[in-house]
């Protein structure tokens, strides 16, 4: 527990999708063996800090010693920093960092008054959209996961930004937002997501914006979301114990 209601709340959520006995504790990284862990892909390492405390969850017991060799002896200094973090373990593979943000209704900052209309996940006009947008600017929005309504901004007939929300574990709504290459810059994503926001919190849920790219995490500060921590995924090589780990 710790005295920022919002942190704390964030930390809960991450608690629970480690589906493991895991703790946030201060200055110090918390591994746990998890294989069912919402934290990552099945088979990889899970790493999330929040505040001043990280937690990992792993897919067995060798992997959280090679986890807990290369990450317990951090200073203090370097524990919550992700990019310290990912040059301690050997990776084949990385997600991340991204950046997790958090938004209540004190903090909410709406932006924007252009008409937004509704229409509902999986609308044929939300695939449209998904079509004129490059893969990896779908995926990294996860519009396509979204179980709430769909908030959009048209020009003309056309739907060129959208917001919505997938309810996630511990009442938390994790916004996505995407807008057409052509419309960015132009204040639309802020429109559609102060949408999906405003209806999150509305039904009693906290806001959860997670982001790698710098225009993303502008909006999110925009609209008044707080970044608390991060998220890193990562596939070891196949090999066992890490060795030469860099040095700080």
């Amino acid at each position: 527990m710790t005295d920022d209601p919002l942190l704390d709340r964030a930390q809960r959520l991450w608690v629970d999708l480690a589906r493991a006995p895991v703790v946030f504790k201060d200055l110090s990284v918390d591994v746990a063996v998890s294989p069912r862990s919402l934290l990552c892909p099945a088979g990889w390492i899970g790493i999330v800090g929040l505040g001043n405390a990280v937690i990992a969850a792993v897919p067995d017991d060798d992997t959280a010693e090679i986890v807990q060799r290369a990450l317990g002896a951090l200073p203090a200094t370097a524990v919550t920093d992700p990019a310290v973090v990912s040059r301690r373990l050997p990776a084949t593979e990385v997600l991340g960092p991204a950046t997790l943000a958090y938004c209540d209704v004190a903090g909410f900052r709406p932006a924007g008054s252009r008409a937004v209309q509704t229409i509902p996940a999986g609308d044929i006009e939300v695939g449209a959209l998904l079509a004129r947008v490059p893969d990896e600017d779908v995926d990294e929005s996860g519009l396509a996961e979204i179980t709430s309504p769909v908030f959009v901004l048209r020009a003309g007939l056309e739907v060129v930004a959208a917001a919505g929300y997938r309810r996630w574990p511990s009442s938390i709504a994790h916004v996505s937002v995407l807008t057409v290459p052509a419309e960015r810059g132009r204040g639309c994503a802020r429109v559609v997501a102060t949408a999906a926001v405003t209806h999150a919190l509305e039904v009693g849920l906290l806001p959860q914006w997670r982001a790698r790219p710098q225009a993303s995490r502008r909006v999110a500060r925009a609209l008044g979301f707080r970044e608390l921590g991060w998220q890193l995924s990562m596939r070891l090589l196949p090999a066992g114990a890490p060795e030469g780990v860099d040095d700080l």
